[in-house]
């Protein structure tokens, strides 16, 4: 497997789901962004947040034999409400690589 950015950011993420704390439901890994519906179980947005982000970093940084911020700060969050269909927010979630243009079919993004 591929020990770049973006998978390692994929193992935090399972690391997290299977953790307990929230339950993944989709997510994406964009060039520069994250997209990612969850549903929190025994965390706060920011805790999940600060763990994710945190993580993440050190491990990038100990690849990249660097040190520093890779995440902006903040992050953007929308909650989904009780009579939204979660099916339909999770593939908006993962067709975000065929509506920034990355991909012709979404099985194509990796």
């Amino acid at each position: 497997m591929e020990s770049g950015p973006a998978s390692t950011l994929a193992r935090e993420i399972h690391s997290i789901g299977q953790s307990g704390s929230v339950e993944s439901l989709a997510w994406v890994i964009m060039p520069d962004h994250l997209h990612w519906l969850v549903q929190l179980e025994t965390v706060s947005l920011n805790q999940l947040m600060q763990r994710l982000k945190s993580r993440s970093a050190i491990t990038v940084n100990r690849l990249r034999e660097s040190h520093g911020p890779i995440w902006q700060q903040g992050y953007h969050d929308r909650a989904v409400r009780r009579d939204e269909d979660l099916r339909v927010v999770a593939r908006y979630v993962v067709a975000n690589p065929l509506r920034a243009g990355l991909v012709k079919r979404i099985g194509d993004y990796p």
